[in-house]
């Protein structure tokens, strides 16, 4: 077979040392800020829905990048597109961690994250080409391991440094790291790449900017600004439409950015179609979680982070252990005794009360985290595993950008609803409050049962968010009974056919 000719001997363990050094500095750049916005609200002077742009903003240049990757990843070397991603980061740490404005942050925000853009897909498609498909799944378990790593140590971490130090202390850590793992690329990425005949189609370019960044944006403002506000349901509509427009072209070009036909295998389109869902369920655990027990358990940062340690280590740890599963009996019983466990765990989560048990918080979880890690990784690979290897680039990228646009599709449908549920629910607390108090309370005492009224509404938000949650990962649970062990397909077009484009480059020096 022509992949088993792409394949080296042996897998360039020099390389994929460096990009997941690099892929890992990103991951855990990201975990690191969560912590530290309401520090940055106060040293800026800046509301809630300004400094929800470090998140939106990030998101957004990933949202535009990531479907360029494709094109980016077969036109130039691994080399070349590290060296890139790394300068872009590190430049953008830099400047974060001098900000003393908030447009300046921004800025650096934003250079990160067109760095981080590029560097997931350049991993996932090197580790595509180096491994053959009976041996993906360990290389992508011990490849989970080192990412997942991030999460577990990031809030954590990020929770102490905040409290001993200021906000800009998490730039000025990460960018010693950023700076020696540029330099080690430098010196030890050797790849070699034939010269490439590929040019950008700008049009391209544009109505994926304008499509992904359209939809990206308004659902990602929907939280905060309302689903009846024109810039967000106007950015929806014209990014539906450039997206569909770009689809359509890309459907004509011979040689196309990012080449949506890889959805004709139809268990790529089966996992694709299953890790949207799982992203979009994915978002109640991290963004209603941190909420419950900050905001109406009154729990520090710190202790917050430390209670989801656990269940990011057991995911860390998982990792390689569900590859191994994987590449011995296949993604489909993984994906079903996983996604029964988050369904079970999910359900728990909307029982939430106001005293429900810092241990039994961190147990469930964690518990949750497990099933996670049976689904994702083991999921998405048996998905790649069906794309001939010149669509490895174009899978990847799909893969990314799909994850982006459901995971802010999720966000806003789940504040939404647990917004719409607090509202509706203070309203009857208030009324039936008003029925049983007798004569004129005081204000301390009016002050006190508007604080249950507030507490007692946004748990009920809460727990109908995650209940929402409960049947968005049952449809992922159906879902997943379709999955079959899937095996790569014939490349039905002729050597004379193929671009050269397809080729990954050979990888040497390692």
């Amino acid at each position: 077979m022509e992949q088993s000719k792409q394949q080296p001997n042996r897998p360039p363990y020099g390389i994929l040392s460096v990009l997941m050094i690099g892929a890992f500095i990103s991951f855990l750049n990201n975990t690191l800020l969560n912590i530290a916005l309401p520090s940055i609200m106060i040293d800026l002077n800046i509301e809630t829905s300004t400094v929800q742009w470090l998140t939106t903003g990030f998101m957004l240049v990933n949202g535009i990048m990531i479907p360029t990757t494709a094109f980016l990843i077969q036109k130039y070397s691994v080399r070349r597109l590290f060296l890139t991603a790394m300068c872009l980061f590190t430049i953008g740490t830099l400047i974060a961690g001098i900000a003393h404005i908030f447009p300046i942050l921004l800025t650096g925000r934003m250079l990160q994250a067109s760095g981080s853009a590029i560097m997931m897909p350049l991993l996932m498609n090197v580790m595509l080409v180096s491994f053959p498909i009976e041996k993906r799944g360990t290389a992508m378990g011990v490849f989970g391991l080192i990412l997942m790593a991030a999460p577990a140590i990031g809030p954590t971490l990020s929770g102490w440094i905040v409290e001993h130090y200021d906000w800009r202390m998490l730039f000025h850590f990460v960018t010693p790291i950023a700076i020696t793992v540029l330099l080690i690329g430098f010196f030890l990425l050797k790849d070699k790449k034939e010269k490439v005949d590929l040019r950008l189609d700008i049009s391209s370019l544009l109505l994926s900017s304008a499509g992904f960044g359209g939809i990206l944006y308004g659902f990602s403002s929907a939280g905060t600004k309302g689903w009846d506000n024109p810039l967000v349901y106007g950015t929806i509509i014209i990014g539906i439409v450039s997206l569909v427009t770009f689809i359509v072209r890309q459907s004509k070009l011979d040689r196309p950015m990012l080449n949506f036909a890889i959805f004709k295998y139809p268990m790529f389109a089966l996992s694709s179609s299953i890790t949207m869902v799982l992203n979009m369920a994915m978002f109640s655990g991290m963004l209603l979680l941190p909420i419950y027990v900050q905001t109406v358990r009154g729990i520090s940062p710190m202790d917050a982070g430390l209670m989801m340690l656990p269940g990011a280590l057991v995911m860390a740890i998982m990792s390689p252990v569900t590859g191994r599963l994987f590449d011995k009996f296949g993604g489909r019983a993984l994906a079903i005794i996983g996604f029964i466990i988050i369904t079970i765990t999910t359900y728990y989560f909307s029982q939430l009360s106001l005293n429900t048990s810092y241990n039994y918080l961190m147990i469930l979880h964690a518990i949750r985290m497990l099933g996670m890690s049976m689904v994702m990784m083991p999921v998405s690979t048996n998905g790649l595993n069906q794309l001939p290897a010149r669509f490895y680039p174009h899978g990847t990228a799909m893969n990314n950008t799909l994850n982006q646009v459901a995971g802010a599709i999720g966000t806003a449908l789940l504040v939404t609803v647990m917004s719409n549920r607090t509202d509706s629910h203070a309203t009857k607390l208030t009324e039936d409050a008003a029925k049983t108090i007798s004569g004129q309370p005081t204000e301390a005492a009016l002050a006190q049962i508007q604080q249950q009224i507030t507490a007692k509404a946004m748990l009920e938000g809460i727990n109908f968010a995650f209940l929402v949650a409960t049947f968005i990962v049952m449809i992922a649970l159906i879902l997943s009974f379709f999955i079959k062990r899937a095996k790569q397909a014939e490349d039905t077009k002729t050597e004379e056919e193929k671009p050269n484009t397809a080729k990954v480059g050979k990888l040497v020096g390692n």
